[in-house]
């Protein structure tokens, strides 16, 4: 009952953007909407290939898909991706994986999904360097305290690690143990080839749904470009700790859009019909399942 009772709280909070986002979606063509849909279902697909890729021990498939399901609703009521990261470590674990090797195969999926995510935008900005124009959307000085808030972070982190051995010597150990499984996944090629295909397909999946939305709607951008602006946005709202990224993507999107040449009325109607399709459709059918495993001990 607990996740039911979380989405009704996040569905009333949010109530004005969910009526706006199904009234957009009523005006929308179907059929781009109907690939948009079918696109979000294999982003679980490709979820679950980088998580079996992440470990050497084959996993149910059945219940691995149906944990990536459960895993995308958990992380919509959790802020930073907690959500997800908690319900595959409990499912690696009841699937026999040490606690150690799951926190190991966790951080490997992390790393590959964010490394794959930039090399793809960084690529297509290689490939289409006009694809976003934020010069006149952002303040001149804006960078200067990104960055040295960035250096503070890290400043403090290395601080911290340096100055307390217990948690020095912990992050040493899971350090040992994510580089051996490293190294086991890495010496079956079909491992890999899971791992970081799934950690690729994921992204572009992602931005693919976002610019067929964009189709639907009529959106002046080119698709190309909309998948740029898509990924920027992702990257650079990660570390904003809020239940599934709603309210920071959601702004973050509509001004990549912008960047990218859309007018911001329509960018607006793309984001929000987007974010119903991913987020809130999917949302209660999630929690139930999440409701489901727990009760079947999958998770």
């Amino acid at each position: 009952m607990v996740p039911l009772l979380l989405v009704t709280v996040v569905a009333v909070r949010h109530h004005g953007v969910l009526a706006d986002g199904f009234s957009r979606l009523r005006a929308a063509e179907w059929p781009w909407l109907l690939a948009a849909s079918g696109a979000t279902c294999l982003t679980w697909v490709a979820a679950a290939f980088t998580r079996q890729g992440a470990v050497v021990e084959r996993l149910p498939r059945r219940r691995l898909l149906a944990a990536q399901f459960a895993a995308g609703a958990a992380n919509h009521l959790l802020p930073t991706g907690l959500g997800a990261s908690a319900v595959n470590l409990r499912f690696m674990t009841v699937c026999g994986i040490p606690l150690a090797r799951s926190s190991a195969a966790l951080a490997l999926y992390l790393l590959a999904e964010s490394v794959t995510r930039l090399a793809l935008l960084a690529g297509l900005l290689l490939a289409f360097p006009g694809a976003l124009r934020l010069g006149p959307l952002l303040p001149h000085d804006a960078m200067g305290p990104l960055l040295y808030a960035a250096g503070a972070v890290v400043t403090a982190a290395a601080a911290v690690l340096a100055g307390v051995r217990r948690l020095r010597t912990a992050v040493a150990s899971f350090l040992r143990t994510a580089l051996g499984e490293l190294r086991s996944v890495h010496a079956r090629p079909s491992r890999a080839l899971a791992l970081w295909g799934g950690a690729l397909a994921f992204p572009a999946l992602q931005a693919a749904g976002l610019a067929l939305v964009g189709r639907a709607l009529e959106l002046p951008v080119p698709a190309v470009h909309t998948a740029v602006a898509y990924l920027a946005a992702t990257v650079a709202v990660a570390l904003v700790p809020t239940p599934g990224g709603v309210g920071s993507v959601e702004a973050a999107l509509v001004l990549a859009l912008v960047a990218a040449g859309g007018p911001a009325a329509v960018a607006t109607a793309v984001v929000v019909a987007y974010r119903v399709i991913t987020v809130w459709l999917p949302l209660l059918p999630g929690a139930l399942t999440l409701g489901a495993l727990v009760r079947m001990k999958v998770i």
